[in-house]
């Protein structure tokens, strides 16, 4: 965490006061220790514009959220750029319903504590004066943070912004927190107001949850009690109780997916494949004498997480890498070299650990005392193979596209790909041929024997590359 200069303070403070604000005043006490993210601040006593005068001395201002009263201001520290949010006391009024429904003024004179008032659970209503470290905290944060509860700040708190519904959940896992009598209420009557929620909001909360809370399945457990989790997973809404018959399941599909979430590690990029991993089992569910099976979830499962995360506006890498894994969970441990070099070469290499952790995770959250001595034996294989420098893609061949052109006299196009392809494939089953001479071999008598296939295939990439232009 980064705090802002103490001769910025000092100039502030010439004029006004300084305080820490937001979830790092609630981290310090929670946690007993100096949070882990920049800090937010507000200062009272100086208007707007003298308040940018002062800051420009110091780092560079950004005024986007001007008619909120919010400065963005960004100061070096340590050889690093950090930015703060920097407010003045603010004062919301609700014109409707969501988050949007609001009108917000600000004004330099008016005490931090009625700014305190405007937010959204109490635990985060509590302000810490920079210079003497003095708290305020007008509705009793400190004590409902001693006693690990989570409470809103207003009766309508949920009407005016339903994001803070989701983020009660995610609170409440992360910092193992009961949620008040009248606060769960109000979030199990409200729920269905999070559908005016935009995407990229609810899934900037779903992120803390599955990254910071060490068991996500109470925050899953809660959205599913209190009618959340229907409109903003639907997908795992239908897990619930699908039974697993059989005798390698102790629990129903939703629980068994939010318990292998908890035995994850905190990467969101795992949780996310834990998350969806199983989704499509109710869908591919067939029973049978001595239970059931679920042929196909897997692939039916990256069709889902592909879908859910383009439309919660996920990055494209980490989509695609979600999805890789989620196809990829069902592998097989009992294989040969040969199957442990196209199973890397399948996965790629900055994936397949974390496709290990997540069959260990898979296993033990089946509940039935499994184990996973067959998948570290996996993974010492797979150490070996990437010690031994084994060819696992394209890039690994000594053999490059620009040289198959020039000794098979070729043009650029998809026969290059295709004969690259086949050369991989040669080289995944015998790794002694991944030698130049070897693949030049192999690539004049693979042309050979399949000419008018690759002619045919550069004549239709060029047919289709005119019609583009045309």
């Amino acid at each position: 965490m980064s705090e802002i200069s103490h001769d910025l303070i000092k100039a502030v403070q010439k004029n006004g006061r300084m305080y820490e604000v937001g979830g790092v005043v609630r981290d310090r006490l929670l946690l007993h220790a100096k949070p882990t993210k920049d800090c937010d601040y507000l200062v009272t006593g100086i208007p707007y514009d003298d308040l940018t005068k002062i800051l420009r001395k110091f780092g560079r201002v950004d005024l986007v959220g001007r008619s909120f009263g919010v400065i963005k201001f960004t100061q070096t520290i340590d050889d690093q750029q950090h930015t703060f949010d920097i407010t003045l006391p603010r004062k919301e009024h609700s014109t409707g319903v969501g988050h949007k429904d609001f009108a917000v003024s600000f004004d330099p004179s008016l005490p931090v504590e009625e700014d305190l008032k405007r937010r959204d659970f109490t635990i985060n209503a509590i302000a810490r004066v920079i210079d003497s470290g003095e708290l305020v905290d007008p509705l009793g944060g400190v004590k409902d943070l001693e006693n690990r509860t989570l409470k809103m700040v207003s009766e309508n708190s949920f009407e005016e912004d339903p994001l803070r519904m989701l983020r009660a959940v995610q609170l409440s896992a992360r910092f193992n927190l009961k949620i008040e009598d009248k606060t769960l209420k109000s979030l199990k009557e409200h729920h269905a107001l999070i559908s005016s929620i935009s995407a990229e909001r609810i899934a900037e909360e779903l992120n803390k949850l599955l990254i910071h809370a060490k068991k996500p399945s109470e925050g899953f457990r809660l959205m599913q009690t209190s009618g959340l989790l229907k409109y903003v997973l639907p997908q795992l809404q239908e897990c619930v109780d699908v039974d697993q018959p059989g005798g390698y399941h102790r629990w129903d599909v939703f629980e068994h997916t939010i318990r292998t979430i908890d035995e994850c590690r905190q990467s969101l990029r795992l949780r996310l494949a834990a998350l969806f991993h199983d989704i499509r089992k109710p869908q591919h569910k067939e029973l049978k004498d001595d239970g059931c099976t679920f042929y196909g979830h897997e692939i039916g499962g990256a069709k889902a997480a592909k879908r859910w995360l383009r439309d919660y506006r996920y990055p494209i890498d980490l989509t695609g890498e979600v999805v890789t894994l989620v196809e990829r969970h069902m592998f097989t441990t009992d294989v040969l070299d040969k199957g442990v070099r196209r199973l890397i070469r399948k996965v790629g290499l900055e994936l397949i650990f974390d496709l290990l952790d997540l069959r260990r995770a898979d296993v033990i959250a089946q509940g039935m005392g499994g184990i996973t001595d067959d998948v570290d034996e996996l993974e010492a294989r797979i150490r070996q193979e990437i010690d031994k420098k084994s060819p696992f893609g394209l890039k690994d061949l000594p053999l490059k596209g620009s040289q198959l052109m020039k000794l098979l006299k070729l043009e650029s196009g998809p026969a290059i790909g295709e004969i690259l392809n086949h050369l991989l494939e040669q080289v995944l089953d015998f790794p002694e041929k991944n030698i130049t001479s070897e693949l030049e071999s192999m690539a004049k008598d693979y042309y050979q024997e399949n000419l008018n296939k690759l002619l045919e295939l550069n004549r239709k990439r060029l047919k289709d590359t005119n019609n583009e232009n045309s």
